[in-house]
């Protein structure tokens, strides 16, 4: 009996052990995946390719790191919305051009695509400080532009982008319009038990258990703790087939949010994967999201602005 109790004992030791080394070499690896097996850093194709007009920027990040990015113009005098895109954990900003085409053309804005530290052309490595504030350098060069209507900036953020996405909207109220959250999890704790199963009973967020091991994840994303404190609009998109981040994250964040926002929406679309919920939602997917910013950021009338100079003149 008591060599049996040895054994089990040492046994759950040996999870651990081995748990701790997994994340302890490896966890950078799993939460960022740059570089698509096969394929290159570098972008296999550009907004040109798919007749988009578009700029090259490069931009410096609060600790120096060179980042790229694309500024995606619908048309040269386009007012609508400017959408902030932050992309999911692999590959990089060419794989969403696609999406972001028809983006553009369903509703009618500009798109503005960081690639983070580590990814495409932006120079250094992925961390989760890093990339806050890759977000917040991308926020800053839209702010201070002239071409576009900077009260009408949305951020857009699909899985780690929406973690990305809602860390940036929390902390510039006055910058940030609106959020849109596409299947996004509730935190990397909770998802290290989903990838690697045996770690569910010592690392976590939302779930019971010691969760022994948090201290040893470095970019731990805790979605969770953060859409509580969004004061702007939050849509958040779930495509329940997602074989990644499990819908129930979604439902979590959107039941924290929704407790202290009263501007939340939540759409379920039911054949909607992780990559995919764009495409296999169709029409329904892409009047979702304009209804949703007519609803929360209605185009300036041109009347309405004759109107207020007319009324500062009479003054």
């Amino acid at each position: 009996m008591v060599s049996y109790v040895n054994a089990l004992l040492y046994g759950v030791g040996g999870i651990m052990v081995a748990g701790m080394a997994l994340l302890v070499a490896f966890q950078e690896k799993l939460v960022y995946v740059p570089v698509l097996p096969g394929l290159t850093k570098s972008y296999s194709i550009t907004p040109a390719r798919l007749r988009l007009p578009y700029e090259d920027i490069w931009l410096r990040s609060s600790d120096g790191i060179r980042l790229h990015a694309w500024f995606i113009k619908l048309f040269p005098e386009c007012r609508g919305p400017t959408i902030l895109f932050f992309q999911e954990n692999a590959g990089n900003i060419a794989h969403r051009l696609e999406m972001v085409r028809i983006m553009l053309q369903r509703l009618n804005c500009n798109v503005f695509m960081l690639s983070y530290r580590g990814y495409g052309a932006s120079d250094g490595y992925p961390s989760q400080h890093g990339i806050i504030r890759d977000a917040q350098a991308a926020l800053d060069h839209l702010s201070q532009r002239t071409d576009i209507d900077t009260s009408r900036i949305v951020v857009f953020g699909r899985s780690l982008g929406g973690a990305v996405g809602a860390v940036l909207t929390k902390n510039n109220p006055d910058k940030v319009a609106a959020i849109i959250l596409e299947n996004t999890f509730t935190s990397i704790l909770d998802m290290a038990g989903v990838l690697l199963p045996f770690l569910k009973w010592f690392i976590g967020k939302s779930s019971n258990g010691p969760r022994i091991l948090n201290f040893l994840v470095r970019s731990p994303w805790c979605t969770i703790d953060i859409v509580g404190q969004i004061k702007q609009p939050i849509l958040f998109i779930s495509g329940l087939q997602d074989e990644m981040v499990p819908p129930v994250h979604m439902q979590t964040l959107y039941a924290k949010a929704a407790a202290h926002n009263r501007q939340c929406l939540f759409v379920e679309f039911p054949n909607g994967m992780h990559m995919d919920t764009w495409l296999a939602g169709g029409d329904h997917y892409w009047r979702t999201i304009q209804q949703f910013l007519e609803q929360h950021l209605p185009e300036k009338k041109e009347n309405d602005s004759s109107r207020n100079n007319n009324d500062f003149e009479a003054r």
